[in-house]
């Protein structure tokens, strides 16, 4: 009796949600930074952060799998793993000018897609997702420097080749390199809210989150010295968000005038500093709204922005939502994964 009992209790606890699915698609010689990137965020990060997301690796063909490292991986999982996969994601595609996808790889990826599954392309990643179609009139990131061959082959698809990243929902692609993280940080915080995400980059020891608009790469100036980074600014500026900083404070904090720290913002993320300021003030209200329960005038001084009203404002012209419909929105997405 005593164990029927039991058992009726535990038929009663709520389920533990299961976790969104990543199957990342790898292909001969395999990048390994892409890869890496993909899953560092992803993959496990230990008791402190708790795990909402199973990753694993498949490929066309299972077996070892060269990559461009030198070494060769071992993959065992096949293109059937798609089939359970909440995200596709393909790190990357390291193949020879003008060859084709495997046509076994395109109907794998559409089939994912078709039945919901979000397909993602990190860097050169996003010639699979062209070729399956996915990306027909649509705007899509590469790196830079195979934006050409991408526009070449693919006319339909629409290559924006100076962005980090484009998400359009159930597709996303990005740029090369780093720009791989700050998409796969993107759909966390898309996924899982800006609070989860901003714990996976400061693991990572991460910068602050760039947005998909910022430039692939700082245009260099034609004379004189390179132009200094940004970065030790743009930690200043992330410690102070509840105190009022204008462009002059800034361009005084930099020793240099607001002309020169405009044109430098430009440069090198693509945006103009105050809209840099306001992106991460609106990153912070979005964590403070998903794990705390202050009222919006409190918030809006810790990340100053001065009063509810003009918070409230602001956070509708970034997100098209209320702060309260945000947070009611997010805490019935946390008691359904709860």
């Amino acid at each position: 009796m005593k164990g029927y009992f039991r058992a009726m209790t535990l038929r009663s606890l709520p389920k533990s949600p299961a976790p969104h699915r990543v199957v990342a698609l790898v292909q001969p010689p395999q990048s390994t930074f892409p890869l890496a990137c993909a899953t560092e965020v992803f993959g496990d990060h230990g008791p402190a952060i708790p795990a909402r997301y199973a990753f694993e690796v498949c490929t066309e063909h299972p077996g070892p799998v060269r990559t461009q490292a030198g070494y060769d991986m071992l993959v065992t999982a096949g293109l059937d793993a798609l089939e359970h996969a909440d995200t596709v994601l393909v790190p990357g595609w390291q193949q020879p000018a003008g060859s084709e996808v495997p046509t076994a790889v395109v109907t794998a990826v559409r089939r994912a897609h078709g039945r919901g599954a979000r397909i993602v392309g990190l860097c050169s990643g996003a010639f699979v997702l062209a070729a399956a179609g996915l990306l027909d009139g649509r705007r899509a990131a590469t790196h830079w420097a195979q934006a050409a061959e991408l526009a070449g082959r693919f006319p339909q698809v629409r290559v924006d080749p100076a962005v980090l990243y484009v998400d359009h929902g159930d597709v996303a692609t990005s740029a090369g390199s780093a720009a791989g993280v700050d998409l796969c940080l993107h759909l966390v915080s898309a996924d899982q809210g800006a609070a989860y995400a901003m714990r996976i980059a400061r693991q990572l020891v991460m910068p602050p989150h760039r947005e998909g608009c910022q430039l692939q790469y700082a245009e260099l100036p034609t004379s004189g010295p390179v132009a200094d980074s940004l970065a030790p600014l743009l930690e200043w500026l992330t410690g102070r968000l509840d105190q009022p900083v204008t462009v002059a404070d800034m361009a005084v904090r930099s020793q240099v005038s607001a002309r020169t720290l405009t044109r430098r913002f430009t440069e090198q993320l693509g945006i103009s500093p105050g809209r840099w300021l306001l992106d991460r003030r609106i990153a912070a209200t979005r964590a403070l709204l998903e794990e705390t329960d202050l009222p919006v005038e409190t918030i809006a001084h810790r990340v100053g922005l001065s009063s509810a009203v003009n918070l409230r404002r602001r956070f509708h012209e970034a997100l098209r939502t209320t702060p309260a419909a945000y947070r009611r929105a997010f805490r019935a997405n946390a008691d359904k994964a709860g």
